[in-house]
């Protein structure tokens, strides 16, 4: 599919799904080309998700088929149709901590966690967690088997709000609640990816289809976003959802992350600590240089000498 001059060791790749909201906005698409151009990531799936509370551009219950169109758009754009099985989540979130949604993404989860495969699983959330979370509450045999990684929080000890987890607060205190190993990536961290829209243009636009796409695609939503001064800044961006991929292939000793016992979430999106649930994993760090650069190099080696 893609060209590398070296190889994965078959014993060092690890299966991942995708879940990503990827119409919300304009870094989405960014982190998924990102995910399919990484030989280490063996992906069985891409799930659509919702963002239902910003659902004004598209109507409500027709967020989640937003970013639908978007992943085969990127997958088009990338000539790889056909190639992805790709999932469809729920419409809308929880309507409360008890009560999972029916959604073949929630469905395909279930499923390849299941699954008799020696190859670890991480499932990817870049945005809501109702498919994680409905999927627990229908198998929760799935937390011994794979790990989840989630872009979303706010920033620790307090929290307070935040775009992803606002989407589905409920999903979220399942998943904390859970025994599902989790990686969580607060906002104060996925921030620290922060680019310029001169070094889009230079590094992504020319490469092919897919980076002419990518870069005008943000700049169409930054120009869009004119009348909101404190959100983007102007000239820069961030690609925080590729925070899941940094978390995926950089070693794991590098000290970039804390040991926290799970908290639960107020609905004012504040954390509740002392909850007695399982540590989870929260990074305080994330390398841009690493991430970018891989980034850059792989859509260079596969589509820059593309038209």
């Amino acid at each position: 599919m893609f060209e590398y001059k070296y190889k994965v060791p078959e014993n060092k790749k690890i299966r991942v799904i995708i879940h990503t909201d990827c119409k919300n906005e304009a870094d989405d698409q960014f982190a998924l080309a990102h995910h399919l151009m990484t030989p280490q990531f063996m992906v069985k799936g891409i799930i659509a998700g919702h963002f239902e509370a910003n659902h004004s551009i598209y109507g409500e219950r027709e967020t989640m088929q937003a970013s639908y169109n978007e992943i085969i758009k990127v997958l088009d754009l990338m000539g790889l149709n056909g190639e992805y099985k790709v999932l469809k989540g729920s419409e809308v979130p929880m309507p409360d901590e008890k009560t999972p949604m029916q959604s073949e993404g929630a469905d395909f989860i279930i499923e390849e966690a299941m699954r008799d495969d020696p190859a670890p699983l991480y499932a990817v959330f870049q945005g809501c967690l109702t498919d994680l979370a409905s999927a627990i509450l229908k198998k929760p045999e799935i937390c011994k088997k794979m790990t989840a990684v989630w872009i979303g929080g706010g920033a620790y000890p307090n929290g307070g709000f935040e775009f992803n987890l606002f989407q589905d607060i409920a999903a979220a205190n399942v998943v904390f609640a859970s025994k599902m190993p989790l990686w969580q990536i607060p906002e104060n961290v996925y921030k620290q990816m922060e680019v310029s829209l001169a070094e889009l243009q230079y590094r992504v636009a020319p490469c092919g289809k897919i980076g002419k796409y990518l870069f005008e695609q943000m700049v169409e939503f930054n120009n869009k976003m004119d009348f909101y001064i404190p959100w983007p800044h102007g000239e820069s961006w961030g690609l925080g959802d590729q925070g899941t991929v940094t978390v995926l292939l950089e070693e794991n000793n590098r000290g970039n992350y804390d040991w926290v016992p799970a908290p639960q979430f107020s609905k004012e999106m504040y954390y509740i600590h002392k909850q007695n649930n399982r540590p989870i994993r929260v990074y305080h760090t994330l390398d841009a240089r690493f991430t970018l650069e891989d980034f850059y190099a792989k859509l260079a080696i596969n589509f820059g000498n593309k038209n």
